[in-house]
């Protein structure tokens, strides 16, 4: 099935439009995470991820989360832009949730900017906000990337989306 992309409104725009490879930007926006009751990430200073037909992805500096909340987790994956994944648990408030989150200690030289910076998995934690707007988790197990008003689709991750 082939995805018919939704036309952008204006102060939108469509994941229909972002490259493939993926595009590596900086982001200025507000970016708060809480689990367990805490506010675990405060951020100004992320990067994101463009790709066809994916919301965002967004990558955190190490040092905007609270000390202690992550740690390494076991195994790893490959992104054939950005290199070898690593994982980690997040623990706050007295909730434990393994591999939620990855980063690129070592990414290819394109994604360099993003080596000590993390990316999660938004529908894992309690609440993720970008610009103070609550995000929606990317459909599907597999993506991480984070819906917000601002970005129109459809994402890929919906049922039938495997080819696109």
């Amino acid at each position: 099935m082939k995805p018919v992309p939704v036309v952008p409104a204006p102060g939108q725009e469509s994941v229909w439009d972002y490259p493939r490879p993926p595009r590596l930007e900086r982001s200025a926006k507000h970016i708060e995470i809480w689990l367990g009751g805490v506010k675990i990430a405060d951020s100004t200073g992320a990067y994101q991820v463009l790709e066809t037909s994916h919301p965002p992805g967004y990558y955190l500096p190490h040092g905007d989360f609270l000390p202690g909340v992550l740690t390494p987790a076991t195994g790893n994956s490959v992104c054939e832009f950005k290199g070898r994944a690593s994982y980690w648990t997040l623990s706050a408030g007295g909730v434990t949730v393994p591999s939620a989150a990855w980063s690129y200690e070592w990414p290819t030289p394109e994604f360099a900017p993003i080596a000590g910076h993390v990316a999660l998995y938004a529908g894992r934690m309690e609440r993720v906000t970008v610009g103070g707007e609550a995000v929606v988790p990317q459909p599907g197990e597999f993506y991480g990337g984070w819906i917000t008003s601002e970005i129109v689709g459809p994402f890929k991750g919906i049922p039938g989306s495997w080819g696109w």
